[in-house]
């Protein structure tokens, strides 16, 4: 896991090294361990190390093979290096490191752009190939690791994080208005190629580009995932399914314990990090026969306001599993004292108050780990947003399937009750405050279609691009590697590739995966059928403790002369809600955060 940012100039003239260099500090916080610089002619790479595997110095980057032909700046791990080195060596390639940086050389040198296919991890490179003058740039399946670029002038510019582009004078300096906009009414972003600074562009996950002297020579998805339609299972295949799938879950959690650093978990109490934190206690005993395993180090965020608090469900966890638990106590008193420090390390507005749990589990955790496992991704895989229930509904109900359609109902009113009314009100407060919203700008329908392509929407393109945002710069503001074992590509293949009765049967969600922890996971918590996650009390804090600082930004002159937003009825909406007149909604979050953003990024450069 580190920093990477490089410079490409397309005209044959010579790079810039100083200008890589301050692209390169702007990133020491993804790699404090070591940082290197590569310059040659046209290209300069640079890159910021976090030592997770082989921390020796064989593991300095820019890493180069045997006759200096390739250059490589890498963010990420491949999981799989070992397995690749034995399959390398066997092809007669020689290693000096045990690291997986050196393995994505060796492999280039053997698959070429094939390589991709091999990997299974997390990853966003830039490999230098110097017979062709081409630059690789490459990132993973699911895009959890971050690649930016910008083309300004005869220069190709690329980095982890979108601060270290607006370096040059030329990049950023201006609001991306659709995308701004779609953010404002929608709450969407990370869902194209865009970003919210005109310009910079990401390169959307499974793809890679191959940019030669006189531009993007070629960019192409090098994978693809279709989520299957079938409604229903084989008759009698249920045990057979959620075993395989037991199976394949626990290897990929296996796989993502290789470290030689402090691995910890992401404990929040809810099933997906319930499940994670049974399943590397089993993993952790298995790699210690006959000895006492490793005891397993758990982060949660809990909180004084019991309607957001899950210490309960924590506390059977960590009962059942004898894991030393650390815990952190959000407050919305430190929030103003932390908000710079997050819209700096996002580089955008982020759209809800869950950030801050986030990123304050991620503070906790730096002092006793430097690697960490999270729950991310299951719940698009295995529909567990309750939201997802209505489009399974209406495709039952479409296609004529009444019998079904009546007992998923039944079921959904029998699980969720709850948070449907919940649902209803938030639906109205909504569509309300999007007409607070100026401009609309782009939408990527999430809950159109049938269920199996709402998921690969949201898999692909809509809310899991955006949480993987957040895991990645939450987790590296602290120094912190932080994997996702739902997401491993095979985990996600044979989920995508299950009939949707695998995913909600009954109304209750990801119904293959309780099947497959059943016996393993406290029955309190594979049962839950609320949702929290990382929740924060945003309702509460922007009610109480944020509301007078709130009310002066809202009062602000820099606050009115925006484009994006009716002022004075944005101010009016709020009061009404403080009053206890107007239900709340996150549209009011995202309206001030993006004027922080504005004032933090957008006015200086100005």
């Amino acid at each position: 896991m580190c920093g990477i940012a490089g410079q490409l100039h397309l005209a044959g003239g010579a790079a810039d090294p100083e200008l890589v260099r301050r692209m390169s500090d702007l990133l020491k916080h993804r790699g404090p361990d070591g940082d290197g610089i590569y310059v040659d002619g046209m290209v300069a790479l640079a890159h910021r190390r976090l030592a997770i595997i082989d921390l020796s110095e064989e593991g300095h980057q820019p890493m180069t093979n045997e006759d200096g032909t390739l250059w490589l700046v890498f963010n990420g791990e491949i999981y799989n290096y070992r397995e690749l080195m034995e399959e390398l060596i066997a092809h007669g390639h020689q290693f000096r490191s045990r690291t997986d940086s050196e393995v994505i050389l060796h492999a280039y040198e053997e698959w070429g752009t094939g390589c991709l296919q091999r990997f299974n991890g997390m990853w966003a490179f830039a490999l230098w190939d110097g017979r062709r003058r081409e630059l690789f740039c490459a990132r993973d399946r699911l895009g959890i690791k971050p690649f930016y670029y910008a083309r300004t002038g005869d220069s190709f510019l690329f980095a982890s994080e979108i601060k270290a582009l607006r370096v040059h004078p030329e990049v950023g300096r201006h609001p991306n208005e659709k995308m701004v906009s779609a953010f404002l009414a929608w709450g969407l972003a990370d869902h194209t190629d865009q970003t919210m600074f005109d310009g910079v562009l990401q390169l959307l996950p499974a793809h890679y580009m191959i940019v030669g002297e006189n531009g993007i020579v070629e960019h192409a998805a090098f994978w693809e995932v279709t989520v299957n339609p079938a409604l229903e299972s084989e008759p009698d295949s249920d045990e057979h399914l959620s075993r395989a799938f037991l199976s394949l879950l626990e290897d990929a959690v296996d796989l993502h314990l290789r470290s030689d650093v402090p691995v910890g978990t992401c404990l929040s109490g809810g099933l997906d990090s319930s499940t994670l934190t049974v399943l590397i206690n089993r993993v952790l005993r298995r790699g210690s026969p006959g000895g006492e395993p490793p005891r397993q180090n758990t982060f949660s965020a809990c909180f004084e306001d019991k309607r957001c608090d899950e210490s309960t469900y924590i506390d059977i966890v960590v009962e059942s599993t004898g894991v030393r638990s650390h815990r952190v106590y959000p407050a919305a008193d430190a929030i103003w004292v932390d908000i710079e420090r997050l819209l700096y390390i996002n580089d955008e507005p982020f759209a809800a108050l869950t950030l801050y749990s986030q990123y304050c589990v991620m503070r906790l955790a730096r002092d006793e780990v430097k690697v960490v496992l999270d729950g991310q991704g299951a719940d698009e895989l295995l529909a567990g947003y309750i939201a997802y229930q209505y489009c399974h509904i209406r495709e039952l109900v479409r296609g004529f399937h009444i019998l079904r359609a009546a007992r998923e109902t039944l079921g959904t009113l029998r699980h969720h009750s709850d948070f449907l009314s919940y649902t209803l009100t938030q639906l109205f407060a909504r569509k309300k405050h999007r007409n607070l919203i100026r401009m609309e700008g782009s939408r990527t329908p999430r809950y159109r279609g049938t269920l199996s392509e709402v998921l690969e929407t949201d898999l692909m393109r809509a809310n899991l691009p955006y949480l993987l945002h957040w895991e990645d710069r939450t987790s590296m503001a602290f120094s912190i590697e932080a994997r996702v074992p739902f997401l491993d590509y095979r985990v996600v293949e044979f989920l995508a590739s299950l009939p949707v009765d695998q995913k909600i049967r009954g109304g209750v969600t990801k119904f293959v995966l309780r099947k497959a922890i059943r016996g393993l996971v406290p029955e309190v918590i594979r049962c839950r059928m609320d949702k929290k996650g990382f929740a924060t009390p945003e309702e509460v804090w922007m009610q109480g403790d944020m509301s007078e600082k709130v009310l002066e930004i809202l009062s602000s002159e820099a606050f009115k002369s925006r484009p994006y937003w009716d002022a004075d009825a944005v101010a009016e909406s709020y009061k009404a809600f403080l009053q206890g007149n107007m239900p709340y909604s996150s549209e009011i979050w995202r309206i001030v955060c993006c004027e922080l953003w504005l004032r933090r990024f957008i006015d200086p450069a100005a």
